[in-house]
């Protein structure tokens, strides 16, 4: 798509909207960064005010705005499922108002014939509750995303790191499917403004399903250059695990229960249609954990 528009980009702060903004940019869109405090933002394009919980700041934000990508989440917060059904709510009839053409979304992955967890099902709704006033939206499901910064990816790194052996529950048998950071950033401009993607739900992962065990070993080989001793064992609850995490890592409890809570749900990549309208190959685990490695070094 050649059109030049005007995105506005929540959560240009987060993982994936500092790195989506510039990436936007360079597709040449003019783009507007959300955050609740625009005068810490010391990012790339303009910086505007808005909160998502605080539907009177949304109506400035959005204002001329063509396209809006969505990338809010509560998981840190006990009462996540309601913030952020509200939030989707006050979002949804804003992007309405402003007449919006489009607003993208990054949701989860999978099966609606599972019983999903509470992250996932509230993902899922966010997913129609952003469409609830009419805007066509795009949604992109993936399972985690590795690249430095993610909290998903940091649990791995940070167990892989700090751990010479390991006890994981049942749920790290699970299958999923793996993204990198740089291939969600190219599905996310790739949708932007593209008619052909309004109103349709995609899945959107690395070329590899494998189990939260593999990760974990393939993450300790391209690290340490040696696979991490792992015991699993019948039953460790979330709420153990969460506390486990917390020990052994700086995620906090309640973010790492929200998250362990859809561990055990499979989150697999089943219809590939994205890639007719986004072309390219995904990259596949070990690159996406080297170059997450990379940047953290960078950083510091």
């Amino acid at each position: 798509m050649d059109e030049a528009l005007t995105v506005l980009v929540t959560g240009a702060t987060g993982f994936i909207g500092r790195r989506l903004v510039p990436a936007l940019l360079e597709a040449g869109h003019d783009v507007r960064a959300m955050t609740r405090d625009p005068r810490s933002y010391d990012g790339p394009g303009d910086s505007v005010h808005g909160d998502v919980s605080d539907p009177d700041s949304l109506v400035e934000a959005l204002a001329g705005t063509d396209v809006a990508i969505y990338l809010v989440h509560s998981l840190d917060d006990a009462d996540f499922e309601r913030k952020d059904a509200d939030s989707a709510r006050n979002f949804a009839v804003a992007a309405a108002e402003a007449g919006l053409r489009q607003i993208v979304y990054l949701g989860g992955l999978g099966d609606e014939d599972e019983e999903l967890s509470p992250h996932l099902r509230s993902r899922r709704e966010v997913e129609v509750l952003l469409g609830g006033t009419g805007v066509p939206v795009t949604v992109l499901r993936a399972a985690i995303v590795v690249g430095e910064g993610s909290i998903s990816w940091e649990l791995t790194r940070q167990l892989v790191k700090n751990l010479p052996g390991m006890v994981v529950p049942r749920w790290a048998s699970t299958p999923t499917q793996p993204i990198a950071a740089d291939d969600v950033i190219r599905y996310l401009v790739g949708v932007t403004g593209l008619e052909e993607a309004y109103g349709r739900v995609f899945e959107i992962g690395g070329p590899e399903q494998m189990t939260y065990l593999e990760m974990l070993q393939v993450a300790s080989e391209v690290t340490t250059g040696q696979r991490v001793p792992i015991l699993k064992v019948p039953v460790l609850t979330p709420r153990l695990s969460s506390y486990w995490l917390a020990l052994v890592t700086d995620v906090d409890v309640t973010t790492g229960r929200n998250l362990i809570a859809s561990m055990g749900t499979k989150v697999v990549v089943t219809d590939r249609s994205i890639e007719e309208l986004v072309p390219g190959d995904p990259l596949p685990y070990d690159e996406a954990v080297r170059r997450a490695l990379e940047e953290a070094s960078l950083r510091g």
